[in-house]
């Protein structure tokens, strides 16, 4: 009797469990904390002064702009509902949500957004993103709408949109002068899918840790994950120890050579591509062997860039030979560089370069005289990953027959000394590429010297026309045939040799489900899609399921 019992239990259960999953679905479930490790330490959290890392990340986290990323390369709206583009390019109308809310329970309103854009523009704020904003008017024509009027038709405009809008109730109290300084930057109210609800401070007044809650209100819907802590570490040596031992789950933007030394199981690794294009960028005005196409062409065959994404990068990275990167709006389609030095010496020795017998070296030789020697420099940043890409090119290009010498600057010393004022011979560095890339800062000719940011003082007049074109233009298509008509004017000119795009590393829990991300822009847009992260499931009953 018993064991009958048993079975009639057993079957029943059974034949509820059949039916439950016959006529259920499964949906992700509430609940979860999700704990994350970062380098640095957070001082403005604040979407119109956020400079570093650990700011933008909780920004990303806590405010809400009106458009935002999707995690696959391109926009979706966040805060705003809908928006219009004038015909011209020079209007730019959004709708607001009407529940949206910041975590206080006031409205978002269209006066937010207006006063968020003019302190980016206030001199006195001193926003790194003011240069964004210039020539921009911002107008809330109602509650619910606002209008952005340009000078000038400028395609890549969406992208500003993204801003973290900020709550006038709350800063429009505080003196413009007075608001880099504002306490109130350490503990945010914002619009976006999380809230502060403990800063955690170390003995010496520095963040130790974030916890966020889960908002309710946030009108895309409340994250599955309901509590968010972000801890910080003042290297990654000690953000991976932290790792190890089990005080975090996640950790975000290791180094390509400490991935080999993680022992922790329980981890994956993404990899998300970051629109970055490293090179070695020739400065034809320091040294006059460079306005040589075939000296160029040659040190281009001559670089093993595939040993470089080996050997540094650990194999995370793309090769790259051109300036917009794979997985970017305009990118060419992905082709292997040709590493040859036979073919670069015949060029070399074509143009009328010989090699010295002696020191190997190739030189040009004029009325019985050497006029040129193969001798030059690359320049570069004391960053582990840039010297040890240097020290390969240069063991490159000895072997092919120049003299290279390697020099390392700190940082800081680079840009203001060498950058800025173009002491180089060449230059080994990186540029970050947009989402929507506009490479004109990068390689139109008015942008040859200081402040702007054309480093190998690229001049050629179709590649030009074809950038004022493509900024200019609201048809994808024919912005995608102008990028292409640049690229083809660049890889032609070769002032660069391309080397490589990173990706960016991420270990996150093999728990965790819905990630959805592949491109980001920035490291703070790994948490594009946050909110849709989960990280158990549940079976609900169809006529429960919305429509």
């Amino acid at each position: 009797l018993i064991a009958l019992s048993m079975l009639a239990l057993v079957g029943f259960f059974g034949t509820v469990s059949e039916i439950n999953k016959r006529f259920s679905f499964e949906t992700p479930a509430p609940g979860g904390t999700w704990k994350e490790g970062i380098v640095g330490s957070p001082h403005v959290v604040n979407p119109v002064l956020a400079i570093s890392d650990p700011d933008r990340d909780l920004v990303s986290l806590i405010y809400s702009g009106l458009m935002r990323s999707d995690g696959k390369g391109k926009l979706a709206p966040d805060v705003a509902e809908s928006y219009e583009i004038s015909p011209d390019g020079l209007s730019y109308t959004f709708a607001l949500r009407p529940e949206a809310e910041f975590h206080d329970g006031k409205k978002v309103t269209a006066e937010d957004v207006v006063f968020t854009v003019g302190l980016a523009k206030n001199p006195a704020v001193k926003s790194p993103l003011r240069a964004n904003w210039e020539g921009v008017e911002a107008e809330a024509t109602d509650e619910r709408h606002v209008r952005f009027t340009l000078k000038r038709a400028y395609a890549p405009f969406l992208e500003n949109t993204t801003l973290g809008i900020m709550p006038k109730h709350v800063w429009g109290k505080i003196s413009p002068n007075e608001i880099p300084l504002s306490p109130i930057n350490l503990k945010p109210v914002g619009a976006g899918a999380w809230r502060v609800d403990e800063v955690s401070l170390k003995e010496s007044g520095i963040v130790d840790s974030y916890t966020l809650k889960s908002f309710r209100a946030y009108p895309l819907g409340e994250p599955y994950i309901r509590k968010m802590v972000l801890r910080f570490y003042p290297s990654e040596v000690e953000l991976l120890n932290a790792y190890e031992v089990g005080a975090i789950d996640a950790a975000s933007a290791i180094s390509p050579h400490n991935i080999r030394k993680v022992q922790r199981q329980g981890g994956e690794i993404k990899k998300l591509t970051l629109p970055r294009v490293f090179g070695i960028f020739f400065n034809q005005n320091e040294k006059s062997l460079f306005v040589e196409k075939e000296v160029r062409e040659a040190l281009n065959l001559a670089t093993d860039k595939e040993r470089i994404i080996k050997e540094v990068l650990e194999g995370y990275a793309l090769e790259v030979n051109s300036p917009i990167p794979p997985g970017v709006f305009g990118a060419l389609e992905h082709t292997e560089g040709e590493f040859n030095l036979e073919r670069a010496r015949a060029g070399l020795e074509k143009a009328g370069w010989m090699k010295n017998k002696e020191t190997g070296i190739y030189e040009k030789i004029e009325n019985k005289k050497v006029a040129k020697e193969f001798s030059f420099s690359i320049s570069t940043s004391n960053a582990s990953d840039l010297v040890r890409a240097a020290d390969i090119i240069k063991q490159n290009w000895e072997a092919l027959g120049a003299k290279v010498e390697v020099l390392v600057f700190e940082t800081s010393d680079l840009n203001q000394n060498v950058i800025r004022p173009r002491r180089y011979d060449a230059l080994l560095f990186g540029e970050v590429v947009g989402r929507d890339p506009d490479p004109f800062a990068f390689w139109h000719s008015s942008q040859r010297n200081d402040p702007g940011l054309n480093i190998a003082l690229y001049t050629n007049r179709k590649a030009d026309q074809a950038l004022e074109k493509a900024r200019s233009s609201f048809s994808p298509e024919e912005r995608e045939r102008q990028y292409e008509e640049f690229q083809k004017e660049v890889i032609a000119d070769i002032p660069a040799v391309f080397l490589y795009s990173p990706y960016f590393i991420y270990i996150v829990p093999k728990t965790a489900q819905g990630f959805g991300t592949e491109n980001i822009v920035t490291p703070a847009e790994r948490f594009s899609n946050a909110p849709k992260w989960y990280f158990s499931t549940a079976h609900v009953w169809n006529i429960f399921k919305k429509p």
